[in-house]
């Protein structure tokens, strides 16, 4: 034990000495009162504490950087957890819609989801997971629980692609629900409008639009819109209808396929109506 004691202070007696005349100066140094050795002792003090505060604001903003950089990740894995409790929770929205739906309604029908949407001013069209396989055809109507989004016009084994009612080619046969008033539905570009529309037609704002049974496409009413207002009513002797569609297609993610098998003089009338420009 003396032994390695002696080697300790024969290696490292300069550092102890060091120390042992810095603690004696610094002891001499705050006892001394007399004013030279005070000025001396405020300036080494000072100087002390200014470079200890330093050295701790270094450390300290080193420290919140770190602490930032791992909030900032915090933030970003909770926002990305939010954002899919989101999505989950309007999915589930719209799905409990649908079953919903399906409960209420007596025609077969054919569960899908939207998976490419193209919306152009006058090509509006969707593409569905779903086709031939699942006994989908030209010329079912394509709805969810808010009501028509349009009509499949071509189909694979697996995919389905649908004209929405925003489409140009598409044109309806509805009815007004309250005064069962029929007329013709189309796409102008900007609006979905009824037109030709006699201005001694019983058809006011607020007025929900369906499909009509007079209809070669879709027999079934199936809900379109509400009536929003009457254009041209000041020229000649029609009014144009404009339509507010009950779907949102933005949004619309899950759908179903109205099952319907029509004759086949009318699957016949549905594709030759599909395929003329």
């Amino acid at each position: 034990m003396f032994r390695f004691l002696s080697n300790i202070w024969n290696n490292y007696k300069e550092y102890f000495i060091l120390v042992f005349l810095l603690i004696l100066g610094l002891i001499l140094l705050s006892s001394n009162q007399k004013s030279g050795i005070k000025k001396v002792r405020a300036i080494a003090f000072g100087t002390f504490a200014s470079a200890t505060s330093l050295i701790t604001d270094v450390f300290s903003v080193a420290e919140l950087k770190s602490d930032n950089t791992r909030l900032r990740e915090k933030n970003a894995e909770l926002m990305l957890q939010m954002n899919k409790l989101r999505e989950f929770g309007i999915e589930n929205e719209e799905l409990k819609g649908l079953l919903k739906l399906k409960d209420t309604v007596k025609y077969p029908l054919i569960p899908a989801k939207i998976v490419s949407k193209s919306f152009s001013t006058s090509q509006n069209t969707i593409t569905i997971l779903g086709g031939n396989s699942d006994g989908i055809k030209p010329g079912m109507p394509v709805i969810n629980d808010q009501g028509l989004l349009g009509i499949i016009y071509s189909t694979s084994d697996d995919f389905s692609i649908a004209r929405t009612l925003r489409n140009r080619d598409l044109k309806l046969t509805v009815k007004d629900e309250r005064s069962r008033i029929d007329g013709i539905m189309k796409w102008n570009g900007e609006d979905l409008v009824m037109v030709d529309v006699p201005k001694t037609f019983d058809i006011k704002p607020g007025d929900r639009i369906l499909t009509s049974e007079l209809s070669s496409l879709i027999s079934v009413p199936i809900p379109i819109g509400m009536v929003m207002e009457l254009s041209k009513m000041d020229i000649g002797i029609f009014n144009e209808v404009r339509v507010k569609p009950f779907v949102n297609f933005s949004k619309a993610e899950n759908v179903y396929v109205i099952g319907i098998v029509e004759s086949k003089q009318k699957n016949q009338l549905e594709l030759n109506f599909f395929n003329r420009k």
